[in-house]
Parts: structure tokens; C-alpha cells; sequence
């Protein structure tokens, strides 16, 4: 159980007219009781049971070092939020994750063109999709390294571009206005960064 591994929170005294504060040991009894309803419902998010279980723990740990001197009553709801951001957070970047090897596959042999935005034409799917197999998950990870390794090779301006874009999740506008540059500007970044890696893992032998 985590909760035996629970960081001992400060205590902040109660004032008066407000609700009073969790105490140590309300907290370890109400993350003890709803372990395992959060175990169950990340199992059934995410589909994995070491994951789920990973999350949880993440989130409990998360609501006792970070929110310890809040009101019982508002322990359940708070709870609930940073398990629900975590598993979000987890399927982002499981999207962005997607997202890479799948531009960087479909620009694989392909001309560069400039003043283009590669997203504009790949299509990516939306939410958890379909799991992978074992040995699509395993090239998928040789090929998520090599392209983090290729990240680093890529101009400053090309890296910050791409991974604002596909990292960041900014569209073109907002990416331009964080880089004090053109919109024409981020889309030639952003398709030679893409062509650079896509070259980056042809050059050592990876067709996705």
C-alpha cells in the first residue's frame, strides 16, 4: 500500500468560520479507502494495470505533498482532479508520441518543401486509438529515440519550432508569436526539422 510511504505533511492551525483541516491521519485513511476505487478507474482509462497503478500512486502522492492543510471535505473532489489530469497528461503525450513517428514516417523519401506545415497533410488519429502490438510498440520506441537523438543535432530555431508545434501542442499562429517570428517562418522550420529527422532515420536504417 502507498499509503504507509505518505510524506508527514505540515499542519497549518484551523481558523475560525472555515472547515476544518484534514488531519494526518484523516489523510492516510482517505487515501487508504480510495486506493483502490482510483486503481480500478485508471485500469479501465488507461488499460494497463502497472500504469494505472503508477498514476494512482503519482496522484496520491501529488494531493499529500503538495495539498496537505486542505478541509476533509474537500479532499475527494481535489483527489479526483489530479488523477483525471494525470491521465490526461498521459494520453498527450501518448498523442504527441504518435504524432512524431507518424510525420517523421510519412516524410520518409519525400521532397522538402518549404514555407509547409507537415501537419497539414498527416493525418493523426484522435484519443487512446488502438493499442499496438508488441512488435509495433518495440519499433515505435526504436524510432522515438532516434528521433529525440535527432532533436538534438537540429539549428535551435528548427528544434524550438518543432517541438512548440508537436510537443506544445501550439498551432501555427501561437508558435510564431513565441518565437517573435513569421507564421511562413515556423512552417519552414517546422518541415526541415521533420525532413532532418526523417533523413536522421533513414540514414541509420529505420523505414516506419
Amino acid at each position: 500500500m502507498l499509503t504507509s510511504r505518505l510524506p508527514r505533511p505540515s499542519r497549518a492551525k484551523n481558523q475560525p468560520g472555515k472547515l476544518p483541516l484534514a488531519t494526518e491521519k484523516e489523510l492516510a485513511t482517505f487515501l487508504a479507502e480510495v486506493e483502490r476505487r482510483a486503481f480500478k478507474q485508471a485500469v479501465f482509462a488507461v488499460r494497463d494495470e502497472h500504469l494505472a497503478l503508477d498514476l494512482v500512486q503519482d496522484a496520491m502522492l501529488k494531493l499529500a505533498e503538495k495539498y496537505p492543510a486542505k478541509p476533509l471535505a474537500e479532499l475527494p473532489l481535489l483527489f479526483q482532479r489530479i488523477l483525471q489530469n494525470a491521465i490526461r497528461d498521459y494520453y498527450r503525450r501518448q498523442r504527441v508520441r504518435s504524432l512524431w513517428t507518424t510525420l517523421v514516417s510519412s516524410l520518409q523519401g519525400r521532397h522538402e518543401e518549404e514555407d509547409h506545415d507537415p501537419l497539414d497533410s498527416v493525418e493523426v488519429a484522435e484519443g487512446p486509438g488502438v493499442l499496438a502490438g508488441p512488435a509495433q510498440e518495440l519499433e515505435r520506441s526504436q524510432a522515438l529515440a532516434l528521433i529525440e537523438e535527432g532533436l538534438k543535432s537540429l539549428p535551435p530555431r528548427q528544434r524550438e519550432a518543432f517541438l512548440l508545434r508537436y510537443w506544445e501542442d501550439l498551432d501555427v499562429q501561437e508558435t510564431a508569436a513565441a518565437m517573435g517570428c513569421s507564421e511562413g517562418s515556423v512552417k519552414t522550420h517546422c518541415s526541415r526539422a521533420a525532413h532532418a529527422l526523417a533523413e536522421f532515420l533513414r540514414a541509420r536504417g529505420l523505414q516506419l
